[in-house]
């Protein structure tokens, strides 16, 4: 047992990796409803979220970034649910790129590698994140996606214009891991530039590096609108029953 147990360990030769875990949106989208301690099954969306990145060898500490509200009852969940590898429970600010900044302030400093996660992607896998951070260390940056299934129309003025070729368009997910030099570099020039933008990997783009994609999964959802925790709740029955 013991032989096979150390196959899941971090091997010494491994970067050091300090996830982000960003949670500090408004969710205008939910009617009301605080996405990140939702109930999702038996426990709140962000303590999903927080295992995950708990049980994974390749992640050595988490930061997690809220709203001030919030701040308490994140602090005392960490606690109640012994996430020992919480290092610190900090305050975002008002769009996601301070909040992502924030958090990169507080990572240990011998950090290599910052995985930038989405506190509202709940389901996402230990392959994911693994997979994520094993192509960061080789390529600086990567990130996980799926293809898009759907018909892409270009529109102007509620009319098509155009069928936009979907073969090479990919919908991007976290996290989003990166060099620790160069996220912080990319952020704080795109703060310098005004850029408020919604995504990490637009932020090393913007500085002419490229983004390695690993595979993604649909199962790696964000909750966004009230629909996405029925999904979600759905998705986590079939991993009960063993159908996912």
């Amino acid at each position: 047992m013991a032989g096979l147990l150390s196959l899941f360990k971090k091997k010494p030769e491994e970067p050091t990796c300090s996830a982000v875990i960003v949670s500090a949106g408004l969710a205008r989208r939910m009617e009301g409803i605080d996405k990140v301690l939702a109930p999702l099954g038996e426990l709140p969306v962000l303590v999903h979220t927080l295992y995950a990145f708990q049980d994974c060898p390749a992640v050595d500490e988490i930061v997690v970034v809220v709203r001030e509200d919030l701040l308490v009852e994140v602090g005392r969940l960490c606690k109640e649910f012994v996430f020992d590898k919480v290092t610190k429970v900090v305050v975002g600010g008002m769009e996601r790129i301070h909040s992502v900044q924030a958090g990169l302030r507080e990572v240990r400093p011998d950090a290599a590698l910052i995985a930038i996660h989405d506190g509202a992607r709940p389901l996402v896998s230990q392959e994911i994140i693994r997979d994520a951070v094993a192509r960061a260390a080789i390529t600086g940056a990567a990130a996980p996606a799926i293809p898009l299934t759907d018909t892409i129309k270009r529109e102007d003025g509620g009319l098509t214009v155009e069928t936009v070729d979907r073969s090479q368009l990919w919908a991007v997910q976290t996290p989003q891991v990166f060099e620790a030099g160069l996220i912080r570099a990319a952020t704080q020039k795109a703060l310098d530039d005004g850029e408020v933008l919604t995504d990490d990997c637009g932020a090393v783009e913007r500085l002419g590096m490229k983004v390695t994609l690993t595979s993604g999964s649909r199962e790696n959802l964000k909750v966004t609108t009230p629909l996405d925790l029925i999904l979600g709740e759905a998705i986590l029955r079939a991993r009960a029953e063993g159908v996912l």
